[in-house]
């Protein structure tokens, strides 16, 4: 295969004479294939960031920097870098992401306790990843337009709202917990409909989907999608014609190229 390059996004000047810290252990990011070139320029978790270096062994390598005694790991900086690191890495070769905070001691315990015992299994996994990315596509609810369709279909929230209007909160603690049930129920129906309907539009554009679980309660759709990334345009429309139909009543977007965060999974490091 050709030479081929693992980008970083966080690109940090590299440190000049002074001492460097103590390196205390090595930062693991994800597993790629071993002809992967690794840019000067990219940076990894660790304040400040330190380069991302490769590890191999035989077809597969470590995307790897060092962790040194200068500063926490685990700040959401940290955690955006590796996710960049990851997600650039995916946009240009195969890679299967390891999880957040993965330590080792060093490039020799990575090649003996990861690289090697798991090098078939990866390799292969590698493979079926050739060309292909995950996206994942997220759509939010217009909130005055899911309560206006919610109180057309459930009169009965209207009425008990007309009801305990300008009384003591005390006094109407029972109505108010029955309106948010049936509202809540409503958007539970409509987001199972609306996820349906998206999934029976763009799953077939996958070699693989999966639907997520909501993370705010005017989730509307939450899909994971492995696509062939020759049929990126392809998907953007699909998502774009689906935007289309729902305009003004959900936001959609579409994230990626994406590492493959929900259909590969590596054993754990560290």
């Amino acid at each position: 295969m050709a030479e081929r390059a693992a980008t970083g996004t966080s690109a940090a000047d590299r440190p000049g004479e002074e001492a460097r810290p103590q390196r205390v252990g090595t930062y693991v990011y994800g597993i790629v294939p071993s002809d992967v070139e690794v840019a000067e320029d990219a940076r990894g978790v660790g304040n400040p960031p330190h380069p991302v270096t490769l590890v191999r062994h035989g077809e597969i390598g470590a995307l790897v920097s060092d962790l040194t005694s200068k500063g926490p790991l685990g700040t959401p900086d940290d955690l955006v870098a590796h996710e960049q690191l990851l997600d650039a890495t995916a946009a240009e070769v195969p890679v299967l992401p390891i999880r957040f905070g993965a330590v080792m001691p060093g490039p020799d315990e990575i090649v003996d306790e990861l690289l090697a015992p798991h090098h078939d299994e990866f390799s292969s996994a590698l493979k079926e990843l050739e060309g292909r990315a995950q996206y994942v596509v997220r759509g939010r609810y217009e909130e005055r337009t899911v309560l206006a369709e919610v109180l057309e279909e459930y009169p009965e929230v209207a009425r008990l709202r007309d009801q305990i209007r300008e009384q003591p909160e005390e006094v109407t603690r029972d109505a108010r917990i029955q309106i948010g049930e049936i509202v809540n129920a409503a958007i539970s129906a409509r987001r199972e409909a609306d996820t349906q309907a998206a999934y029976d539009a763009l799953a077939p554009l996958g070699v693989m989907a999966a639907v997520r679980e909501p993370t705010h309660e005017l989730d509307a759709v939450h899909l994971a999608l492995l696509v062939e990334t020759e049929r990126q345009a392809e998907l953007e429309e699909a998502v774009e014609e689906l935007a289309g139909q729902w305009a003004g009543r959900v936001t959609v977007r579409l994230l990626g190229p994406l590492a493959a965060y929900d259909f590969i999974v590596t054993p754990a490091a560290g």
